[in-house]
């Protein structure tokens, strides 16, 4: 009988730790292969964890709200299976070791409050720190009405409330005395031993002073490590893209309709940056000291705003292998999985290359940074009609033209500015040579 152990899984690059929500299996129960084993959250997203083997489930060794590092076991599963489909389960076939004791962490202090409140409601992560950095009262909190499972509070609620509370109007600021207590998620071990809670804001004369959040953390750091590792530099470019826009206004009904799919640019853009890469192998990299690792693979991260104004990044796989329907689909499944908290572990892992659209938010163009350990990002910027200068056999003509600014960062241990100004012109070369009469 050979024993499969799940791993807390990775949800993405920064994440280190995520939340047990809840069980859906109990010891003694039979699980299928890819069955929910699980429900996890991080400050990210809320996830569904998958079984990675068929067979009983004989060990939980955490808690529901218990926080785990990511890479931890926290299930064995036993199975006549003699093989492991999925990397996350390690398999022994020696005897049973005995139930490891996971500490329980305790219930937190008054000023402490932890995701499971007197009422033994459960609130995620990613709500009680909304609630933290609004101010909102572990009071005003249990009389928030959830919509999620067994009423629990969600994204989308505390939000609603927070816009509701601000159309109020208030006539003083509370004092010291009065003022209502933050919720502060409950802090891990090390946090406790070194330091102190802090309110979610300070207010002093002409100033207000907020303390980031655990999600707006993680991202000051993971950005901050990735312009101390990679000297970036960024290359500009600017692409015609009237053929495409005018292909796409053509099709999209004719589209969604065949297909049950909205068109985007997006799918367009990625199937451009996934033909460049194959001629382009060594922006398809990373760098691992004084090596160069070129990736075979062309996985493109994609970066999805959550409707917290935070960003996840999902990956679609084998980009360079899907056509243009099935980028369209693939976009469109991660990009409403992303908005909604339904983002499985790997769907954020394993990127090659990043594409963002900084048009999305109204932007003529940007500097991104590169998301680690890839060694380029590409940014498109918002397309606007333009008078420009055309070329004919008649002569040069102006013309009105839709046109985009594309930019690109990338690692100079790497990609050299030869390399990343040919990199960049290809895709705009791609882009422009957008066929206006492509069947879909």
């Amino acid at each position: 009988m050979a024993r499969f152990e799940l791993v807390m899984p990775k949800m993405g690059e920064s994440i280190t730790e995520a939340t047990i929500l809840k069980w859906k299996k109990n010891v003694g129960d039979m699980i299928a292969m890819d069955e929910t084993l699980l429900e996890i959250a991080t400050d990210k997203v809320d996830s569904e964890v998958p079984s990675t083997a068929t067979g009983k489930v004989v060990e939980l060794l955490y808690k529901e709200n218990d926080v785990v590092p990511v890479g931890k076991v926290i299930a064995v599963i036993e199975s006549e299976q003699s093989l492991v489909g999925s990397s996350q389960a390690a398999v022994t076939t020696t005897v049973a070791s005995p139930k490891v004791d996971v500490p329980f962490v305790p219930t937190a202090t008054q000023n402490q409050p932890t995701a499971t409140n007197p009422g033994d409601k459960f609130y995620s992560p990613l709500v009680l720190n909304i609630a933290r950095q609004e101010g909102i009262s572990m009071s005003e909190l249990e009389n928030i009405a959830g919509t999620g499972q067994g009423g629990r509070v969600t994204k989308n609620d505390i939000l609603s409330f927070v816009e509701s509370r601000k159309l109020k109007v208030v006539s003083q600021q509370p004092t010291a005395n009065t003022a209502p207590k933050p919720v502060v998620a409950a802090p891990s071990a090390v946090q406790r031993e070194t330091s102190s809670p802090k309110p979610a804001t300070i207010s002093s004369g002409n100033v207000e002073i907020v303390e980031m959040d655990r999600m707006r953390k993680l991202i000051a750091e993971h950005m901050v490590r990735s312009k101390a590792t990679s000297p970036h530099v960024t290359s500009f470019a600017e692409a015609d893209v009237t053929n495409l826009v005018n292909w796409r206004e053509k099709v999209k009904k004719s589209f969604e309709k065949k297909e049950g799919e909205k068109i985007t640019f997006t799918p367009i853009f990625v199937e451009a940056v996934a033909k460049a890469l194959k001629e382009f192998p060594y922006v398809n990299a990373s760098v691992d000291g004084t090596s160069m690792i070129l990736k075979r693979d062309i996985n493109i991260g994609m970066a999805t705003a959550t409707p917290n104004g935070n960003l996840i990044v999902p990956v679609i796989k084998n980009a360079d292998q899907r056509n243009l329907i099935g980028l369209t689909k693939e976009v469109n499944r991660l990009a409403n999985a992303g908005r909604n908290n339904g983002l499985k572990p790997d769907e954020t892992q394993g990127g090659t290359f990043t594409l963002t659209n900084v048009g999305s938010f109204g932007s003529l163009m940007g500097t991104p940074i590169i998301n680690q350990p890839q060694v380029a990002i590409l940014a498109v910027g918002a397309i606007k009609k333009k008078p420009v200068v055309v070329e004919t056999a008649m002569g040069d003509v102006i013309a009105i033209r839709h046109m985009m600014f594309v930019s690109m960062s990338y690692d100079h241990r790497i990609v050299d500015g030869a390399m990343g100004g040919r990199f960049i012109s290809r895709v705009v070369e791609l882009l422009e040579a957008f066929d206006g009469n492509r069947e879909i």
